[in-house]
């Protein structure tokens, strides 16, 4: 049995929280992974096929690159699993810190990395290793985050601070882009011998500045909470599989919509311009802004989220975005660029980013705080396999015409559907104390306490 804190304690606890200072720690270290994360998978798009994956038909170098863009996601969950075992372990910070480092070295190795024509058939070895490291980090990073600020962040506040750990994923994203705008605009000589490497070098910048907030960040006053009840546990990934199976569940599912992002910026990006019909520093802008864009968006919705709730808002995201998925591709096919800027921001910036603004906070607030890393981590990242491998899926699935893409959207609307059943069935969360959350685990294990507490009003 593990001992109670007092009200009086808890109300200790909640004077210790520094918001504004986790969800800039999770902001920046968003940036970073996510910077890193993405300039691979825009490499993957417009040189990897060449460079590390030379072939006859520049289809299936095409489809070779994504592969190794999808490779990250299938460590992400290993890498959820056991860093997210020492988050839940030893606390949120000293983990974050690590993830960071993981990252930042992994990605300057792809950018030193040979090429296929000078080493041979080692080049891209050497390229799945480094994103494999690029898929461990990435796995334990937005759980990580998200439990952070979670545990931070005031009653009644959860959903606004939280949104910040995806508002680094956008700055990250845009970061990105606008980097490898300057590079495509290089003879082609110059950005496939060393253009392409100056996105990879920069991340160094990123790394410096990334470590050196998150490391003037205490650790949660939550988790100490629960390390001086005796909360925490050895193994918190039995645990949570124990006690909370069915809601690691739901976040695999609700994590499986998030194929929709992948498919956006790296499916997208090669489709539009491999047709001949765009250039590609066109779509790298028109994502730069769309994604930029969201950045006004996410905290918005994670604040109305704390005054509404999660789950309609998330339905409401799900379904908007499969519907405008197909006005997405659709102005694709138009040939229109204006019109594709118009399909982009209703698809990324306004339905995408409400659901983007609000998972952060809803997946970790199922979880119990002795289980919310290893809890959220699992269900988040095995969900986000599909979605590395979404641009691969697609590059097979589409057909020949004007209308081949049609599958791929169809595949996205599948994947809408099963996010949307998972969300459903799930419970809501926005104004749960925290000390509540969870309530399958503290259930189980003795630690719910019916005495009715009144949750703060939310407040925008």
């Amino acid at each position: 049995m593990t001992k109670s804190l007092s009200r009086d304690a808890y109300a200790e606890v909640e004077v210790r929280k520094t918001p504004g200072k986790a969800a800039l720690a999770a902001f920046m270290g968003s940036t970073m992974e996510y910077y890193d994360f993405f300039i691979y998978g825009t490499a993957a798009a417009l040189v990897f096929p060449k460079l590390f994956f030379p072939t006859e038909d520049p289809a299936i170098g095409t489809v070779a690159a994504f592969a190794t863009f999808g490779v990250a996601y299938v460590a992400r969950p290993l890498g959820g699993l056991v860093l997210g075992h020492f988050g839940d372990r030893l606390g949120r910070r000293n983990v974050l810190l690590v993830v960071l480092l993981i990252m930042g070295l992994a990605s300057l190795g792809v950018g030193l990395l040979p090429t296929y024509g000078t080493v041979g058939i080692i080049a891209p070895i050497l390229l799945v290793v480094c994103r494999l490291a690029q898929g461990f980090s990435a796995g334990a990073e937005s759980s990580g985050a998200s439990s952070l600020t979670i545990e931070h962040s005031p009653e009644g506040r959860r959903g606004f601070f939280t949104s910040f750990v995806m508002n680094g994923y956008a700055a990250g994203m845009v970061l990105s882009t606008i980097v490898f705008i300057p590079v495509t605009a290089l003879p082609e000589e110059a950005m496939m011998t060393w253009g392409w490497r100056v996105p990879f070098w920069l991340s160094a910048v990123v790394l410096v500045i990334a470590f050196w907030i998150r490391r003037r960040l205490d650790e949660t006053p939550e988790f100490e909470a629960k390390q001086e009840e005796g909360a925490v546990k050895k193994l918190p990934a039995k645990d949570v599989l124990r006690y909370q199976g069915f809601d690691v569940l739901r976040v695999v599912g609700m994590s499986i919509f998030m194929v929709m992002q992948t498919l956006f910026t790296v499916f997208g990006l090669s489709y539009a311009t491999t047709t001949g019909q765009f250039e590609q520093a066109q779509i790298l802008t028109i994502n730069a802004v769309s994604i930029g864009l969201s950045m006004l968006v996410m905290p918005l919705a994670g604040a109305l989220s704390d005054r509404w709730g999660r789950r309609p808002l998330l339905i409401a995201s799900i379904i908007g975005t499969a519907v405008a998925f197909f006005l997405y591709f659709m102005a694709l096919s138009s040939g229109s660029i204006w019109l594709v800027a118009l399909a982009s921001f209703a698809f990324m910036t306004i339905m995408y980013s409400i659901f983007n603004g609000i998972w952060t906070s809803y997946f970790g607030e199922l979880f119990a705080t002795p289980v919310r890393y290893s809890g959220m981590a699992m269900g988040n990242q095995l969900g986000l396999v599909v979605a590395g491998f979404g641009p691969s899926i697609a590059g097979m699935m589409m057909g020949e015409g004007v209308h081949g893409w049609i599958p791929v959207a169809v595949f996205g609307a599948i994947c809408s559907a099963i996010a949307l059943v998972a969300c459903i069935s799930a419970r809501e969360t926005a104004h749960v104390p925290i000390d509540r959350l969870g309530e399958p685990y503290l259930r189980a294990t003795g630690q719910w306490d019916d005495r009715p507490v009144p949750a703060p009003a939310a407040t925008l």
